[in-house]
């Protein structure tokens, strides 16, 4: 919120705030709030319609909690759902990746903070909008659909992709909600999964994030749904899904002048207190829409022998099917739209320099389609005493259409427009373009044992654009025992000599086109892991280097560095505890060695300072104050017809505390929570609160949310 706080006639000259309790009545609720931190406004009858609205939907989150607690309570007996486990699937082959099950109280209330996905997180503000991880060794290289990157933390893929065994029906619901009428943030979560035998499981899940925006302009929603299924037999296994999602953005191109923030008595004659929604926006009519599905199958056919094992009078006791070797198929289908539209013809000539297509109005639309097969055979890890390792072998054939703007402008002449820089091209820019892309590859995996686990995966590719083309991926960990401690000691590396993705070299759209020639990409990266339990100390060395970098320039077109940048990264977790007390800190120091290719913070830190206890020991709690900052740097701009974040040089952002206030519950099978966000806007850290240049952060607000795991 920007709203003034209560002043003191005496104090406003002096500009000095003060508080005191202020007593709020409204037509049907009477009560005197505690001496917080309480805008003026609240005092008028407006408030009583701000509050009641929020009261209708906590109260349904209040129920919620209280009739999840008491019925799970309850119950005579619980249903024991320690055996549960959950699990990812591991490319190219399908390993399996053990994971935790998601039912911890720990730090829930991030979940309803936009900015919370990494201690330096660039986004353009509220929930559901586009992002970028400013953490160089947690961020991802530029995909092959590279609109799709800014909504990466949205969009479900095979990477985040969980699939469960819960012996018993397994439902998770959950709801988060913050805001008033007009800067509403909702998102609304579920989760399914259930056996049909011990061997066959369905799973279903939705998510729907839904956020008005705290400044004009700015709303954003989406739509997520998928299903799931796994069988695991002694001969065949099958694990597979399919995922949908819509995400649409309403785009403001950000605030006019950024002194709305920094300093809005300068622009409004001495007046200090502003409404966000009332600060003007350099686009009002612009969207952008990222839709698109995946479908994934991994079918594994196992070979090998029965082992029996007899008692003394030779009857069969026990009869385990020992696999030898597999064979592999795996299926995976990507489809992705981008559709941007601008209707006001009077922000098309004052926000963007080029109009290719129109002046008046915009819609542009990309598509790109993959269909991916890939065939593998395998040797099984622990067959036998002497095989100490799976050793697979695959070959990949990956068709990959892409679908854009026909290419109608005029090479020369009275009728080519004015300003288009790419052209002449010795071509025109195709519409369509069909990819055939072939590659193989070797696995070498030993998963089981404590003492010494590796992986390493290698491919090549051999056919179309991608021939030459090398990724080489592996790491290997073990476990020592210590001081009465078990300290995991992890190496990694990886290698890739990558092509430039296809829309890097051609696209064409209303206000940008380019036709570029691009080489490969060549990275080389490793690093090493130690992690102490018993101190609760976690560290991460690792470097980089990056040839051939492919970026967005300062004009928003891509560009290739010519030569090398090194980034050298160093991440320690540390917590402590002392009783209820617990303080865990995440500090990063990252330095790049070029800022105008690979521009980074250099330090950044996540910090939480809780209490954890039990009342009555059904309830727990978390409660406390965390904070995400980082140094100053030039953070990327964002451009909103591409949804692409770009370099630049004039504005920095960042030395901002963000804050907040939290406490997490969880009584029995419900988790809930209360949030202040952002609670030290206007207090202390300047107020400096830009993430991305023209993009503030949120203001301070309060949220509430509650998840249920229902166990049937």
């Amino acid at each position: 919120m920007t709203d003034n706080f209560f002043l003191s006639p005496a104090h406003k000259e002096q500009g000095l705030r003060r508080y005191r309790p202020i007593q709020i009545r409204c037509w049907h609720l009477n009560f005197i709030t505690p001496p917080l931190l309480l805008p003026e406004r609240w005092k008028n009858a407006d408030f009583c319609v701000h509050l009641q609205s929020l009261m209708k939907k906590y109260i349904l989150i209040i129920f919620t909690i209280i009739a999840a607690g008491f019925s799970v309570a309850a119950a005579d007996d619980i249903p024991d759902d320690s055996l549960s486990y959950s699990w990812r699937v591991v490319q190219p082959l399908g390993l399996r990746e053990r994971m935790p099950l998601d039912t911890l109280l720990y730090n829930y209330h991030k979940t309803a903070v936009p900015s919370s996905y990494s201690p330096a997180f660039a986004t353009t503000g509220n929930q559901a909008s586009v992002g970028k991880n400013m953490i160089f060794m947690q961020s991802n290289p530029m995909s092959d659909f590279f609109f799709r990157d800014a909504k990466q933390f949205w969009i479900p893929d095979i990477e985040t992709m969980r699939f469960y065994n819960s012996r018993i029906p397994m439902t998770q619901l959950g709801y988060n909600t913050g805001g008033g009428r007009e800067i509403a943030q909702d998102w609304l979560r579920m989760m399914f999964s259930g056996n049909l035998n011990k061997r066959t499981q369905i799973g279903a899940q939705l998510s729907y994030p839904y956020s008005k925006g705290s400044y004009n302009y700015q709303a954003a929603k989406g739509m997520v749904w998928g299903l799931s299924g796994s069988y695991t037999g002694d001969r065949y296994e099958f694990q597979g899904f399919f995922n949908a999602y819509n995400m649409l953005n309403k785009e403001n191109g950000g605030i006019t002048d950024d002194l709305y923030i920094l300093d809005p008595a300068q622009l409004q004659g001495g007046v200090s207190s502003i409404n966000a929604k009332s600060i003007p926006t350099n686009l009002t009519a612009a969207h952008s829409r990222v839709s698109g599905k995946q479908f994934y199958m991994n079918h594994r056919y196992k070979v090998g022998y029965w082992r029996e094992e007899k008692d003394e009078n030779d009857s069969i006791v026990s009869r385990e099917y020992i696999p030898v070797s597999s064979f592999i198929w795996t299926f995976d289908y990507n489809a992705a739209r981008h559709k941007f539209t601008n209707t006001s013809a009077s922000e098309e000539e004052s926000f963007w320099t080029n109009h290719y297509m129109s002046t008046a109005a915009t819609t542009d639309k990309t598509s790109y389609s993959s269909m991916r097969n890939t065939v593998g055979v395998s040797l099984l890890e622990g067959f036998n005493k002497y095989a100490k390792a799976g050793l697979g072998a695959f070959l990949t054939h990956e068709l990959r259409t892409y679908h854009q703007t026909d290419d109608t402008l005029a090479i020369s002449g009275p009728d080519r427009p004015e300003g288009l820089t790419p052209y002449p091209f010795e071509s025109r820019l195709k519409g369509k373009e069909t990819q055939n892309l072939l590659y193989v590859g070797a696995q070498l995996v030993k998963q089981q044992g404590h003492l010494l686990n590796y992986e390493a995966t290698a491919s090549l590719g051999l056919i179309g654009p991608v021939a030459g083309e090398i990724k080489a991926d592996g790491n290997v960990s073990t476990r020592i025992k210590l001081l009465g401690d078990t300290v995991t000691v992890k190496g990694y590396g990886h290698f890739s000599n990558t092509t430039a993705p296809y829309l890097m070299n051609n696209y064409i759209s209303n206000h940008f086109a380019w036709m570029n020639d691009f080489g490969k990409t060549r990275r080389l990266r490793f690093g090493g892991i130690l992690n102490l339990p018993h101190t609760g100390t976690h560290v991460d060395v690792g470097v980089e280097n990056v040839q051939n970098h492919i970026y967005f320039g300062p004009d928003m077109l891509p560009v290739q560095n010519g030569g090398s940048v090194q980034v050298f990264s160093v991440q320690l977790q540390q917590n402590f505890r002392w009783r209820a007390l617990n303080w865990e800190n995440s500090l990063i120091y990252q330095k790049s060695s070029d800022d105008a290719v690979i521009p980074l913070p250099q330090f950044a830190v996540y910090s939480n300072l809780f209490l954890n206890f039990k009342v009555a020991k059904v309830l727990e709690v978390q409660m406390g104050v965390d904070m995400d900052y980082y140094t100053k740097y030039y953070a990327p701009g964002y451009q909103p017809a591409t949804m692409a974040f770009y370099n630049q040089r004039e504005i920095k952002c960042g030395n901002y505390p963000f804050m907040n206030a939290y406490a997490n519950f969880k009584l029995s099978r419900a988790r809930f929570f209360v949030l202040y966000s952002h609670l030290n806007q206007g207090l202390f850290g300047n107020d400096d609160y830009f993430s991305l240049p023209h993009y503030p952060l949120n203001p301070r607000r309060f949220q509430m949310g509650v998840i249920v795991d229902f166990m049937n």
